[in-house]
């Protein structure tokens, strides 16, 4: 057997050669930590390059389709990318009465804004992604998730998130904060200052929704994170979703809202065409396990 690694340490390509055949598979493995993996095989590397800002692949695997990998890392796939979305999405939209206008930091894969665009209320998306090359590889391998990139309710710009939420005053209903981890750029989206913007940018009702990771892998980070958005809001919930490609399968969100309870919504609209949120996920995602209760505590 002779490995060869293709992309960093997490592609490796493995031969296998017997006496009368050879035998090749692709793997791809994101090291989620420094002792564990997820694995799977790859039917082939549709895309690859290295961009202004990390180094962007696109796999199509066998047991999730094509998958979005940046830094190794892995971003979104077509078989569970339905939750993540729902979910950052469904429970912020669905507390706000009538949201208006959005502002989407990050998610330049296209799956927030498709959701965002379920709703009639919406009059205006903004999707600021600091990386280009992730829109234009959306539009060309996830059609699913970029499908309303075009709506002419959505905006796009190619900026930093953070520079453009500093800019805002009392603009906008709801900031979705779809980023990637906690690394290179997106580091300033988990720190106070930010909060601290995006508590201004919003009008008076408005609500912050946030990725905040696994609260098995990445307890430390929830634990800096929670106090920091309720230092800046007068409530902050902490909810869950259980997402099979992520570290750990179990992920977090974090809501900072100025007026209104996540676990009494006040939305008239739900969405009907989901796959995982329905009124009931939505309240029981905030029913919280007693160690998670103790990170946020």
């Amino acid at each position: 057997m002779w490995r060869l690694w293709l992309f960093g340490k997490n592609f490796i390509k493995i031969f296998e050669a017997g006496e009368d055949n050879l035998e090749m598979e692709l793997w791809y493995t994101e090291k989620q930590t420094p002792n564990v993996g997820l694995t799977c095989t790859v039917k082939g590397t549709l895309f690859r390059c290295k961009t202004e800002y990390q180094e962007m692949a696109v796999l199509d695997t066998f047991q999730f389709g094509r998958m979005l990998v940046l830094d190794g890392m892995v971003q979104t796939t077509i078989a569970d990318e339905f939750i993540y979305h729902e979910m950052i999405v469904h429970v912020p939209m669905c507390t706000h009465p009538s949201p208006k206008t959005v502002v989407v930091v990050g998610g330049g894969d296209g799956g927030t804004v498709r959701e965002i665009c379920k709703y009639p209320s919406v009059e205006k998306v903004i999707l600021v992604e600091i990386d280009a090359q992730v829109v234009e590889a959306s539009r060309r391998f996830f059609p699913e998730m970029s499908c309303c990139l075009d709506d002419p309710r959505v905006e796009i710009r190619i900026a930093d998130g953070i520079e453009y939420i500093h800019s805002l005053q009392s603009f906008c209903d709801l900031i979705i904060v779809d980023s990637t981890e906690p690394v290179g750029p997106a580091v300033g989206l988990f720190d106070t200052p930010f909060y601290q913007a995006v508590f201004r940018a919003l009008k008076d009702d408005g609500i912050l929704v946030a990725q905040t990771e696994s609260p098995f892998f990445n307890a430390d980070l929830i634990r800096s994170v929670f106090p920091r958005v309720k230092t800046v809001f007068p409530s902050t919930y902490f909810y869950l979703a259980a997402i099979p490609t992520y570290p750990s399968g179990l992920w977090s969100f974090t809501m900072g809202s100025k007026k209104y309870n996540p676990r009494e919504p006040e939305g008239t609209f739900i969405p009907q065409d989901t796959r995982y949120y329905w009124p009931g996920i939505h309240r029981s995602s905030f029913v919280l396990p007693k160690f998670v209760q103790e990170l946020v505590e």
